[in-house]
């Protein structure tokens, strides 16, 4: 068995991820192209090769900031990743490989973003993160029903307002909601391009959801579809969502087309213990299930602490909620494209 960097484009990396019940959308090979293209950073995709055919994949990204430090991270930019491999010796031989590109790179941590745990000897973050996934019914009335009475009103609070849904080709509809989204919860946006680059890159399987309030976009959400899951990735709405429920509209929209399109499994994402994330989630009658982040590190140094809940971002996050919108969209995305 031995292993080799993925250089070009090749059927067999995703025809591995699909046949994997344990494979996820995030190990996918087109986040190699779309992340190099759409954030600009170096991607070493690994697989492990016996007898021609693939035996295990590993997406890493090297990101690399001074703001933010030199990590390795599989899979950056996604809430999922790590090894997928058909048995232990492809997981050796990749965790081998892995590790010869930490001690190549000078990286400060090498970090695997798992479902469950693969290496209980590495240093994890304990109880910071947890996804919420749940199964959906063919009948909206009974997906209806499983949302929780209050989150339920908040629903048809949106449906009474007037609200409609559109599928966008384009990104830009979104990326505008997106960004009045994050720059009031004090986070720098990513780049439009890096929206445009995973449409270009994963097409039909990357749904573009915005939502109108008199014609008018006050919500959007970017969904990934695999196999018979959705996910609901990057969403958000401007200040005039709020008072006519937007929201939830948006993500009751986005699981009723998602059923329509064939999807059973709605997963709601990553989200931090203890954030506001975390609560709508839950408000919604989703049950969080723990991820296992595992780290190794250079000598001498700690678990990376980029989150919004790290004390020292505080003063960072406040003055960001107070920007103008277009100094914001300036200057996030040179922020943004380093947070892995």
């Amino acid at each position: 068995m031995i292993v080799k960097e993925l250089k070009a484009r090749d059927g067999r990396w995703d025809a591995f991820v699909e046949g994997r019940e344990e494979g996820t959308f995030f190990h996918l090979s087109g986040w190699k192209y779309a992340i190099e293209k759409g954030l600009g950073h170096r991607c070493h995709f690994l697989y492990a090769e016996e007898g021609g055919e693939i035996k295990g994949v590993l997406p890493v990204v090297h990101v690399k900031s001074l703001l933010f430090g030199n990590g390795l991270i599989s899979n950056g930019f996604c809430v999922y990743g790590g090894p997928l491999v058909a048995n232990e010796a492809a997981l050796a031989v990749l965790d081998g490989a892995a590790q010869a590109l930490f001690q190549a790179t000078g990286a400060q941590y090498l970090e695997y973003r798992c479902r469950r745990p693969l290496h209980p000897e590495w240093a994890v973050k304990d109880a910071m993160y947890v996804t919420f996934r749940r199964e959906l019914s063919e009948d909206h009335d009974v997906n209806m029903k499983a949302i929780p009475r209050k989150q339920r009103a908040m629903v048809r609070k949106g449906i009474s307002a007037g609200l409609t849904s559109q599928e966008d080709a384009e990104t830009d509809r979104l990326f505008a909601v997106y960004a009045e989204s994050v720059r009031n919860l004090g986070t720098p946006v990513f780049p439009r391009k890096w929206f445009r680059a995973l449409k270009a890159e994963f097409g039909e399987a990357c749904q573009n959801l915005v939502i109108l309030h008199e014609g008018k976009p006050v919500a959007g959400v970017m969904s990934f579809f695999f196999r018979n899951e959705v996910l609901p990735y990057y969403g958000g709405g401007t200040q005039a969502a709020r008072p006519v429920a937007a929201n939830d509209f948006m993500y009751w929209e986005a699981m009723r087309l998602a059923v329509d399109r064939g999807a059973r499994l709605f997963d709601f994402g990553r989200s931090k213990i203890g954030t506001g994330s975390h609560d709508f989630k839950k408000h919604w009658g989703f049950e969080p299930e723990p991820l296992y982040y595992e780290f190794r590190l250079k000598e001498g140094e700690s678990l990376p602490e980029v989150n919004p809940l790290n004390p020292k971002y505080q003063t960072m996050i406040a003055i960001w909620r107070r920007l103008p919108l277009a100094v914001a969209n300036r200057m996030g995305p040179l922020i943004a494209r380093n947070l892995g």
